[in-house]
């Protein structure tokens, strides 16, 4: 796959059909609501400052990234946790059926969450039977799991197509969305690849391949990402008449001489400000958070079912305070950064 950054090897995993998996199905669903309110903050916040010119993005993205990143693996901790203790079973008892075994990672999930717009994904698998090794016709019925996976978890939101047949119109299309060839030299042409279309823009993965089985969810989420930020709307900047008299403060406090620092200049300054408060608080957290998933694994291994809904809701309850603490700091900095832009706009 040409995207880079994924490492090949493993498939996608599924989780045990047993008592187990009621379990994992409510943790999903809380683990979907947590994402989804750690979204609307962080879209709330940090995320309005991302309507900015091009060359001035970069900062502010890293920050809000790094705050994406930062939550979701406190809020993932427990799902990860069980998920891993049951992987074993899952393999014992065999593959699950259709994208009920796929469960896609907490990235996926928060950015399927965000989609405004009607996601098509388009897959092409038109393979020759006669001469396409069985493994690779297995690897496409596995990528067909995984869309429709994605699929389920946005409702209403992405609309997969799928062309697997050899005929002249199915490859013409496969053609015409940059699917990559293949075959030729030993029997009929065949495609095998994903095209994914957003208001009117696209991203392709021309060619699929099983040695990079598990880099297909990271790359299909980073094509939607993509399609989406180059999509997204500028956001409405803030009235100036509401001003937040407490961010006008700490704007002042970091910032002491507003008409000497430019705009670029001085949203870097409150970026940075943000960066080194961000840091502090995840270090702080690290430790609560690091204990309550020792905990919880313990409870995995050999506690009672009453132990392990004990030392779940433990490390949920550490999850939300660690939110809340860097959820703030979003709030803060989006406050701040508009603060600052409404005084340099300002009549002196």
């Amino acid at each position: 796959m040409p995207t880079t950054g994924a490492r090949p090897g493993g498939k996608f995993p599924s989780l045990s059909a047993s008592g187990s998996a009621m379990f994992s199905s409510s943790m999903r669903r809380a683990r979907r609501r947590t994402i989804d309110m750690m979204r609307a903050s962080l879209v709330n916040g940090l995320g309005a400052t991302l309507g900015l010119r091009p060359g001035e993005r970069a900062g502010t993205r890293t920050i809000f990234l790094l705050l994406v990143v930062c939550l979701l693996g406190i809020a993932s901790g427990a799902y990860w946790f069980y998920r891993a203790s049951q992987r074993g079973a899952a393999s014992a008892g065999g593959p699950a059926s259709g994208a009920s075994g796929i469960v896609l990672s907490d990235s996926t999930t928060s950015i399927l969450a965000g989609l405004e717009s009607s996601l098509e994904i388009r897959f092409y698998a038109l393979l020759d039977p006669a001469t396409v090794p069985a493994s690779v016709t297995a690897f496409a019925g596995r990528v067909g799991q995984l869309l429709s996976a994605y699929q389920q978890d946005a409702p209403g939101k992405i609309k997969v197509t799928s062309f697997t047949s050899q005929s002249n119109s199915d490859a013409n299309a496969a053609m015409a969305d940059g699917i990559t060839v293949f075959n030729l030299d030993k029997g009929e042409a065949c495609y095998l690849g994903i095209t994914l279309a957003l208001n009117g823009r696209k991203e392709t993965l021309p060619h699929l391949s099983p040695d990079w089985e598990q880099a297909l969810e990271p790359d299909l989420t980073r094509a939607i990402i993509r399609l989406v930020d180059a999509t997204r709307a500028v956001a409405v900047p803030t009235a100036v008449s509401q001003i937040n008299t407490a961010a006008v403060q700490e704007v002042r406090a970091l910032i002491p001489d507003l008409d000497a620092v430019s705009v670029p200049a001085g949203k870097q300054i409150l970026q940075d400000a943000a960066y080194k408060e961000f840091t502090a608080a995840s270090k702080e957290m690290q430790a609560q958070v690091k204990e309550a998933e020792q905990r919880l694994a313990e409870a995995q291994k050999v506690g009672t079912e009453a132990e392990k809904q004990a030392a779940l809701k433990h490390l949920q309850q550490v999850q939300a305070e660690q939110i809340e603490k860097l959820k703030e700091i979003a709030a803060r900095s989006k406050a701040q950064i508009d603060t600052f832009q409404q005084l340099k706009a300002a009549p002196h």
